[in-house]
C-alpha cells in the first residue's frame, strides 16, 4: 500500500516537509537493510546510487576530489556542509585532521554518527548551527551551492559561509558547467548563457514489518547549474574569490576553489550595526 497517496494533499505537502528519504536510504544501507532510492522527475526516474555516492572508498575517487580535500586539509578545522553519510569526515579523520559536519538530513547526520564520526549537526546550510569566525574552511560539495537556486541564493549561502569562517579561508564548492553539458536527469534550459536548472525530488520504498510497501517521498529540489564565469559573478558581492577550477578534462561537473579576502568579510556586519 502507498500510504502517501492515501491523505489529502495538505497533508501530503506537510509530509514532505518533514520527509527525509535521503538519509533513511543512507541509515538503512549502513545498517544492511532492504530499501530502494530513486529520484523522480514526473514520469521519468534515475537510482539513487546510495552506495556510490555516499559510501564509496576513497580509492575510487578521481583527482581533483583529493586535491580538494587536500587543500582544505591545510585550513583546518573544516566544515563540512551537506556531509550526508559522513564520508570525507571520515577521510580527514584517519589523517588526524578536525573536521565538523552539519547536514539538513537528521537520518545522513545519525549514519555517519554510527560510522564512528561524532562531531555532526543537523541544521539549515542558510544558517549554519555554529559559532561566527569558527573554522578555517567550507566544504559543500554534492551540489550544495546550487541549492540556493540562484545567482543571488548562491550569493547569500557565500555570506553565510563567509560568516563562519576566519580571515584568509578557503572555501570548495561544486557545480555542473551547463556550456559543457547537453543534458541530465531533471535538466532544465536558461536562455542566459552559463546557467540551466535541474528538478527533481527524492522517494525511498521499503517493506515495513507489517509486510506492507512503504514509500517516503521528500520535497522537489531545485539546483541551479552555472558556469565557472557565472560563479564568479556570484562572488562579486561577497568576500569570496574563485581561485582554481578543479575537474576532470572535458567534464562538465567541476570544483571551485574560493579564497575569502578578510576586509570584504568586514562589510556585511558593519553594514547590519
Amino acid at each position: 500500500m502507498d500510504r502517501e497517496r492515501t491523505r489529502p494533499a495538505g497533508d501530503r505537502d506537510e509530509m514532505r516537509a518533514m520527509a527525509d528519504p535521503l538519509g533513511r536510504a543512507m541509515l538503512a544501507h549502513h545498517r544492511d537493510e532492504p530499501g530502494e532510492l530513486v529520484y523522480r522527475d514526473g514520469p521519468a526516474t534515475q537510482d539513487g546510487n546510495v552506495e556510490s555516492f555516499y559510501f564509496s572508498s576513497s580509492e575510487s575517487w578521481d583527482r581533483p576530489t583529493i586535491e580538494a580535500l587536500e587543500r582544505l586539509a591545510d585550513r583546518e578545522p573544516i566544515l563540512d556542509v551537506g556531509c550526508g553519510a559522513g564520508n570525507h569526515l571520515l577521510w580527514w579523520a584517519d589523517r588526524g585532521v578536525r573536521a565538523v559536519g552539519v547536514d539538513a538530513s537528521p537520518n545522513a547526520v545519525l549514519t555517519a554518527r554510527q560510522r564512528g564520526f561524532e562531531a555532526t549537526l543537523v541544521g539549515d546550510m542558510f544558517a549554519l548551527p555554529v559559532p561566527t569566525d569558527a573554522f578555517g574552511a567550507v566544504h559543500a560539495v554534492g551540489m550544495q551551492l546550487g541549492l540556493g537556486g540562484s545567482l543571488a541564493g548562491i550569493r547569500e549561502l557565500l555570506w553565510e559561509f563567509a560568516r563562519v569562517t576566519a580571515d584568509e579561508a578557503t572555501a570548495v564548492v561544486d557545480n555542473h558547467d551547463p556550456t559543457r553539458l547537453d543534458e541530465c536527469f531533471g535538466y532544465r534550459s536558461d536562455p542566459r548563457e552559463g546557467i540551466a536548472h535541474r528538478c527533481f525530488h527524492p522517494e525511498f520504498e521499503r517493506d515495513g514489518a507489517d509486510g506492507e510497501r512503504y514509500r517516503e517521498v521528500g520535497r522537489t529540489l531545485h539546483f541551479l547549474l552555472c558556469s565557472p564565469t557565472r560563479l564568479r559573478e556570484a562572488t562579486a558581492e561577497t568576500p569570496w574569490r574563485v581561485g582554481d577550477v578543479l575537474r576532470v578534462d572535458g567534464d562538465a561537473h567541476y570544483r571551485a576553489v574560493l579564497e575569502k579576502a578578510p576586509s570584504r568579510a568586514r562589510d556585511r556586519s558593519l553594514e547590519s550595526e
